[in-house]
């Protein structure tokens, strides 16, 4: 995209969306480093998806001056309305409570953490994705001798949509950089349900608020992860109000309306100049 930016020589005002920094293929990242900062520093205004990621990334701070903050922003109306046949089957098959997981599995998703923190615990965890660690994380379930967890594999929007309505709360344990923003832990929110995430400095604190939307943890602490999830099982009502806090907060900053609408105000503002 660099190149055929500059190979086309664009003569309009011109505007990126920065989703993540490069944070695993760091030698490829010296070689792109060059094109990257002359790509960067040519664009008229750069969009961040969220302050936290604006306030923690050393590329953006280079060019913070031509940097808009515009969040991720979902539309419910667009998701499916599970038929109660399929809310019911769901909840006989996985109980009154449980936590619920929603991605694709990779790397940085802080599984294998959450694995470790289930260790000892009794309350059903469910993993939604597929994913490149799938076959790995399935045989530390059964090194752990996991018998509460799980793996459900892709399944269709209605089915993650039935989940998520019935799920007690939502787990995020996403432990690396690489998770910029985190839809799934929105839609969590979304669906009025408490959190439970780690602060690595990105826009996963900025959906959910500490200790107001659900509880952050430090990254790749199993103990305090199976400590997060322990409070808000214990704690209903809490959890209850936690989960009410989040949908509120999705609707005060994340709906795609205010997105969309973000957006156009940023277009016509560099059209005007």
């Amino acid at each position: 995209m660099d190149v055929v930016h500059f190979a086309m020589r664009i003569k309009k005002p011109t505007v990126v969306t920065y989703h993540s920094d490069i944070i695993r293929q760091k030698k490829l990242l010296r070689l792109y480093r060059p094109l990257m900062c002359k790509f960067l520093g040519s664009m008229d205004r750069i969009v961040a998806t969220s302050q936290n990621y604006l306030a923690t990334s050393d590329v953006l701070e280079k060019y913070s001056d031509k940097v808009s903050v515009i969040p991720i922003g979902l539309d419910k109306s667009a998701y499916p309305q599970p038929q109660p046949e399929l809310l019911r089957f769901w909840r006989e098959k996985l109980g009154p409570k449980f936590f619920l997981f929603v991605g694709v599995i990779r790397y940085y998703k802080g599984l294998h953490i959450l694995l470790e923190a289930a260790k000892g615990t009794d309350y059903p965890i469910v993993i939604v994705g597929a994913g490149p660690i799938e076959a790995e994380l399935k045989a530390q379930a059964i090194q752990l001798g996991l018998r509460n967890v799980h793996f459900l594999g892709h399944l269709p929007d209605e089915d993650k949509v039935a989940l998520l309505t019935l799920c007690y709360g939502v787990v995020f344990p996403s432990h690396l950089r690489s998770e910029a923003f985190g839809i799934s832990l929105l839609e969590g929110a979304m669906y009025g349900k408490p959190m439970i995430s780690s602060e690595i400095g990105t826009g996963t604190t900025y959906i959910n608020i500490g200790d107001e939307t659900g509880l952050v943890v430090p990254p790749s602490d199993p103990t305090a992860l199976r400590n997060a999830m322990q409070y808000l099982w214990n704690h209903p009502g809490e959890a209850a109000a936690m989960g009410m806090r989040a949908e509120e907060r999705y609707w005060r900053y994340f709906t795609a309306d205010q997105m969309v609408d973000a957006y156009v105000d940023l277009y016509r503002e560099l059209a005007d100049k």
